[in-house]
């Protein structure tokens, strides 16, 4: 296997399952409702829903990284507001992430060996590093969301 294969499985097992550690991002998301989704069971906490859209939206950015972008999220894009709180709002917010996730994964599959040692643009370290981060991220917030989710079913 190439090593973009192998950091793209990472990322998969962090986001779908059969991570090694446990519960991944889907797997803790799954039977959470739009009203589990915004209650804030810690104070001075985000929501799940709040934490799904900062997933989000650093997925994206890794990906704009790759396609060679310089991006820094910052304020309301690094955590976007929840703007509807309805069933079908979070059922597409939950949609996104998914396409937002299968996204970067296809286009960690196109990068080519050598372009890991490349410097992001914009930052001080590699892809290999970013890449890295971002399903240790994914796998840090899967904690936090699991964390919410007993607070807000008591399961």
């Amino acid at each position: 296997m190439r090593e973009p294969e192998l950091i793209a499985d990472q990322l998969r097992r962090s986001f779908e399952g059969e991570a090694w550690h446990g519960p991944a991002v889907l797997e803790v998301l799954s039977g959470v409702t739009a009203a589990q989704a915004i209650t804030r069971p810690l104070e001075n906490a985000h929501s799940i829903w709040e934490v799904v859209l900062h997933i989000r939206a650093w997925e994206d950015a890794v990906l704009r990284r790759i396609r060679g972008e310089v991006v820094e999220l910052e304020g309301p894009e690094d955590w976007p507001a929840v703007i509807d709180s309805g069933d079908e709002a979070w059922d597409d917010t939950v949609r996104s992430l998914k396409l937002s996730n299968a996204k970067l994964y296809n286009g960690i599959l196109g990068m080519k060996n050598e372009r890991l040692e490349e410097t992001v643009p914009g930052e001080p370290y590699d892809f290999y590093y970013m890449l890295h981060g971002v399903v240790q991220h994914n796998l840090y917030h899967a904690g936090q969301i699991a964390v919410l989710k007993k607070g807000t079913s008591g399961s």
